[in-house]
């Protein structure tokens, strides 16, 4: 008879954390429990993927309806009504929170709705001051916002809550060039706010490809959005209005009506007591696991972005439940990060898996196959959108290492080339597939000569 309350103890209700507990109960049999302090979904169901791609839907329909006038539709064209938004935002994510939840009870797990921290080893205590022992604890706590000093206390917003605003802005500075910073900026300019992304590097979307940056900036500069690089703040006060004033390294002085800080996010892991447990962590706080996602403590475990190695909901999914069936099913799985695709829900959409041409060229020889050009849909209304589909190819072998778009539903397309990537398909492969015409994607299997070589 166990000696624990619980064979496994989750810390935290997001995607990986409900994956493991319910495939460790469900499937092998354990007995679990799990806490989430906040609400059942985590960061990519409440305050991340699901109302993010729900905001692209409704930025993009203002771009469709001026299309669709260009087309020759007689259509009135209205300001958007961000409270009707909200409002049926709210019930979306209330009705996937009591999903996520009762999906975790049905396969046996017990919820706690408080926060728990590591007490030991195999201990958690709960808010409420309870100490539950536990042979396994599995973190899951996933990622939080960084705002940077000296800015943390000016009330500026970051991801967490951008959902969560009474009213659209008129203006707003969004600071940060990742993946966050340009989906934001691009969805409240769709919605009608006049934005300004702010950053200091030389490009945006920093370690994607270069053709693809290059192209997701050019749109974002098209669609209206004011984009500054190689741009900081020197300073930022709130005014007594609530507005802010913002001062850069390019001498300007210019007011905003909010400031949204997309500057990066750190592994959650502020007080939980995993240092003090002896778990190593390493820089940022993220916690160190071996490839089964085991810690130095061998009863503790971590999956998701709380351990900063791929910070995307698939990649936690499959890491908690690699470890379930790791533990608890006695089959060792190591969750596979190579060829991992993803995509930015800018608008065109960006998606990209394998390596870009810059790591492909530090590795050996390669030859670059790309097509720019203006799709159908909008070359006949004179819009000057342009799409990208480019292949990194490996010059000796002839394998495919890194494919990547920028078009309408590319999400949906990367995740297919993710499929073939993963295969080992060679640029043979491509160009003895037929093409699908009239497609965007057609230029994948018809791109016969290099465009260049390294």
């Amino acid at each position: 008879m166990s000696t624990f309350d619980y064979d496994l103890f989750v810390i935290g209700g997001g995607s990986g954390g409900v994956r493991a507990a319910r495939i460790a109960s469900s499937d092998h049999g354990a007995k679990v429990a799990m806490a989430e302090e906040f609400r059942m979904g985590g960061t990519c169901v409440i305050r991340g993927c699901v109302p993010k791609k729900l905001m692209v839907f409704a930025a993009g329909h203002g771009a469709a309806i001026d299309e669709a006038a260009a087309y020759g539709w007689q259509v009135e064209k209205g300001r958007f009504d961000w409270r009707a938004f909200r409002t049926r935002l709210d019930g979306e994510l209330r009705r996937l929170e009591s999903i996520y939840t009762r999906n975790a009870e049905a396969a046996g797990v017990t919820i706690f709705h408080q926060r728990a921290t590591v007490a030991d080893p195999h201990t958690v205590r709960l808010a409420d001051g309870r100490l539950i022992t536990t042979r396994h604890i599995l973190v899951a706590t996933g990622g939080t916002p960084f705002v940077p000093e000296p800015y943390a206390d000016l009330g500026a917003m970051t991801s967490n809550e951008i959902f969560l605003m009474d009213r659209l802005p008129g203006s707003m500075l969004v600071l940060g060039g990742g993946f966050i910073a340009c989906e934001m900026a691009g969805i409240l300019q769709g919605l009608g706010v006049a934005v300004t992304l702010m950053y200091r590097g030389t490009q945006i979307l920093r370690g994607f490809d270069s053709d693809l940056q290059g192209h997701v900036a050019a749109a974002l500069m098209q669609q209206g959005l004011n984009l500054e690089v190689n741009t900081d703040l020197t300073a930022l006060e709130r005014l007594p209005d609530g507005r802010f004033r913002a001062s850069d390294t390019q001498g300007r002085v210019r007011e905003f009506d909010t400031v949204l800080f997309a500057t990066g996010r750190r592994p959650n892991v502020d007080g939980l007591g995993l240092a003090e447990a002896g778990v190593n962590l390493g820089d940022g706080g993220a916690v160190i696991v071996d490839d089964y996602s085991q810690t130095n403590i061998p009863s503790i475990f971590a999956v998701g972005d709380v351990t900063d190695r791929i910070q995307l909901t698939p990649v936690a999914i499959r890491e908690g439940h690699a470890f379930a069936d790791t533990v608890f099913g006695g089959t060792p799985i190591k969750p596979d990060h190579t060829m991992v695709a993803s995509a930015v829900f800018t608008r065109p959409e960006a998606g990209t898996v394998g390596l870009t041409e810059e790591q492909a060229r530090a590795e050996g020889p390669v030859e670059i196959y790309m097509a720019s050009f203006n799709p159908m849909q909008t070359s006949f209304i004179k819009a000057e959108t342009k799409a990208l589909m480019k292949l990194v190819v490996c010059a000796k072998t002839r394998k495919v290492l890194g494919c990547h778009i920028v078009a309408p539903g590319a999400g949906e397309l990367i995740q297919l080339a993710g499929v073939i990537l993963k295969m080992g398909a060679t640029k043979d492969d491509f160009d003895r597939t037929m093409a699908v015409h009239p497609t965007m994607t057609e230029e994948l299997v018809l791109l016969r000569k290099p465009t260049r070589t390294a």
